[in-house]
């Protein structure tokens, strides 16, 4: 086609140009007179002067021949239909599944994708976790009869098949799914990232969303979502679980929950069972349960709804978790009177390193008697705790029975230490209490000091305060720190003092034995029996700069045997290897933490000590686990838990060829069903991708329209 186009000067205006003309065009009056040319010579100058305007308006026309082609430029087009177990959920109309609908909407445009093939390339891919090409023939694309994949990879395939045609012209992208993307590592690709690269390649993506965006709505089903419980419980002990369900589409139905235990010999039986009713669609429900293990040993719990009738999804239906069960753990009840209290976040937490050693922190305020726990008093009944710890707390804090039942404990067996402080020992007011015979130091009531009172000379010891060792309490178990009596007394050597001082025992009672002093000979650390328990008087309050100068390890040492000598464990050897996870419960494809360890009689990390270690899985197949040194650290990862079962990591220890022992523990990797776990559509994610490319979601009535408009 060929076309003149005109582009006069001053902007396109022709009106600068008719005056122009007009002017000229008046300059033609304009000659020489008529007695001095002939007419035939003013006729030739007349002919001239119109010739030269003629070009000076065209000139300033600025005309332009332009010779126009059309030719159709090869492309392709490229359908994405999603084949997940998700597109088999009946929420289209009529109740019809989303594949039906999906291979419905592919058949009404068939005329479409013909007339669009005359002109393009047209290429169809069924896809999941990755795309699968299939045919297409005179607009039929041959979808299959099924939808079975078990993840929806949107971002992935998106990415792969855009690879694939690489170089060329992409007319566009159709994508049909419900558009929730459900994939694991390493096709987890955002759909986003893939929109991005396809608008910077000017490559339009089209999108039909089919399902209802809404949760689960007309999918009956029961899941257990949560199962909680601590990773370990002391035997003979309680153990609290707590769990959630949630039921959708089995309003006010009776659905019966049972909790199952796999003990250490390996047989499961049911030890509690509830009953849930919701009253609401998709409403979710706590639960709590109580088990009492009597073996030490790993248990499995799980907790399971019975399959009901018409559900879809079967694999959310129960919840396992593993726990393991301690044998002589040593429960430790400590009270403090003043929350801020340095020394007593780092004592916790070096008896939390035990794992053997279960604490229960208690603050009491003598001033705030509202703040203080129900049936407190229960605390200290004969039995309930292994070890009671005092910190710096006023006597006032406590009742007198409390007191008094604290006493029969002690005389009955349990372990008691006060810990130096303002409100500790005379001080704090205990002369004139039931403690007062039970603690090996010498107290009378004018040591009483009120709480706004500085400290007073006579009843402490201004830091720094270096404590040693007596000879007594060189040989005593408490005192070792090293597993030598040369190395331990080069660790105490090295200790710093306790910088903020200590309590001065104005005497001793007549059993008192005093373990450590300072460099006064002033006692430190003084211990006795009382009836069948053990009882001890520490002075100070600032062991805690031993862990911030360094030596967190002695101070680890120290308190765990100050924790067993009370509890009469002093000789306790068990658990000398250990393997620790950083959970339970895991999803395919989440890789697992395992750090392992070997600890001597008292806690101590044992030196050299050699490792091996591995994994075995649910088909029973083992795989080697590489550890990795990192200081006193022992660390290594499992990345293999794609297959759903039950998994265990078996550790053994050696030293210099010595075996040390083994341990084993156990994992789960639960077995989810992506697609049908939460099948709900995202309509939403659909939309934001069209957009993101200059592409369009439309409803299925709409691709023929669509196909037309692409075609032309």
């Amino acid at each position: 086609m060929v076309r003149w186009f005109f582009y006069p000067i001053g902007d396109d205006n022709y009106l600068v140009v008719a005056g122009a003309a007009l002017a000229l065009l008046l300059l033609l009056g304009i000659g020489p007179a008529r007695e001095k040319t002939t007419k035939g010579r003013r006729g030739v100058l007349l002919g001239i002067r119109l010739t030269i305007i003629v070009m000076i308006v065209l000139a300033m026309l600025r005309p332009t021949l332009v010779l126009m082609e059309t030719r159709k430029q090869s492309a392709t087009f490229v359908v994405l239909a999603d084949k997940t177990r998700s597109m088999t959920i009946r929420d289209e109309v009529n109740g019809r599944t989303r594949w039906e609908a999906m291979r419905e909407t592919l058949s009404s445009a068939r005329a479409g994708f013909q007339a669009l093939a005359k002109d393009f390339e047209v290429k169809a891919y069924g896809f999941d976790a990755e795309s699968h090409a299939v045919n297409i023939a005179d607009g039929r694309i041959d979808v299959g009869e099924t939808a079975g994949g078990s993840q929806t990879a949107i971002g992935y395939v998106l990415d792969e098949v855009l690879r694939q045609e690489a170089g060329k012209r992409v007319l566009g992208v159709l994508l049909l799914s419900d558009g929730a993307q459900r994939t694991m590592p390493p096709r987890d690709v955002l759909p986003q990232t893939a929109a991005a690269r396809m608008k910077h390649l000017g490559q339009p993506l089209y999108t039909i969303r089919f399902g209802l965006s809404r949760a689960l709505g007309q999918v009956r089903d029961v899941a257990v979502t949560e199962l909680m419980a601590d990773a370990t419980v002391f035997v003979k002990n309680e153990l609290a679980i707590a769990a959630e369900v949630r039921i959708d589409g089995y309003v006010n139905e009776a659905i019966p929950v049972r909790l199952l235990v796999q003990g250490p010999s390996g047989k499961e039986e049911t030890v509690a069972q509830q009953t849930v009713t919701a009253v609401s669609d998709g409403q979710r429900l706590p639960l709590k349960f109580s088990y009492v293990p009597d073996t030490p040993g790993e248990y499995k719990l799980t907790l399971r709804l019975d399959v009901q009738k018409e559900e879809l999804v079967t694999a959310n239906n129960s919840l396992s978790t593993f726990v393991l069960a301690l044998k002589g753990g040593v429960k430790v009840l400590y009270v403090e009177g003043f929350p801020g209290r340095v020394e007593r976040r780092f004592l916790i937490d070096s008896l939390a390193a035990s794992r053997d050693i279960s604490i229960k922190k208690v603050l009491l305020n003598a001033a705030a008697p509202d703040t203080r726990p129900a049936n407190f008093g229960e605390e200290f009944k004969p039995g309930k705790y292994d070890v009671y710890m005092l910190g710096n707390i006023d006597a006032a804090a406590f009742k007198k029975q409390e007191l008094e039942d604290l006493k029969t404990a002690v005389s009955k067996g349990a372990g008691l230490i006060m810990i130096g402080g303002l409100r500790s020992f005379g001080p704090g007011g205990y002369a004139e209490t039931p403690l007062a015979d039970v603690l090996p130091v010498a107290m009378n009531r004018f040591e009483r000091q009120t709480s706004d009172a500085p400290a007073a000379k006579d009843l402490h010891v201004l830091g720094p305060v270096k404590m040693r060792p007596t000879q007594r309490g060189q040989s005593n178990y408490c005192l070792r720190l090293g597993p030598t009596p040369t190395e331990s007394a080069s660790v105490w050597n090295q200790l710093p003092p306790l910088k903020e001082g200590a309590n001065k025992f104005t005497g001793l009672s007549r059993t008192g034995i005093v373990l450590a002093a300072g460099e006064n000979n002033q006692p430190l650390l003084v211990a006795q029996p009382f009836g069948e328990g053990r009882v001890m008087a520490f002075a100070g309050d600032s062991t805690w700069h031993w862990w911030m100068r360094g030596f967190e390890t002695a101070h680890k040492r120290f308190w765990r045997q100050i924790v067993l000598w009370l509890a009469k464990k002093d000789e306790a050897t068990e658990g000398n290897v250990w393997v620790k996870l950083n959970q339970r419960r895991f999803t395919p494809g989440q890789r697992v933490e395992i750090t392992v360890g070997a600890q001597g009689p008292s806690g101590e990390s044992v030196p050299n000590a050699a490792f091996r270690a591995e994994v075995e899985g649910p088909s029973g197949q083992k795989s080697p686990l590489g550890l990795i040194r990192s200081g006193e650290t022992v660390a290594g990862t499992f990345r293999d838990t794609q297959p759903s079962g039950d998994y265990v990591v078996r550790v053994t220890a050696t030293q210099d060829g010595r075996e040390l022992g083994a341990s084993k523990a156990r994992f789960l990797v639960v077995e989810q069903d992506l697609e049908l776990d939460n099948p709900m559509a995202d309509a939403t994610l659909m939309e934001n991708l069209a957009a993101m490319t200059g592409g369009k979601a439309v409803v299925p009535e709409e691709l023929p329209n669509l196909l037309r408009d692409l075609a032309e």
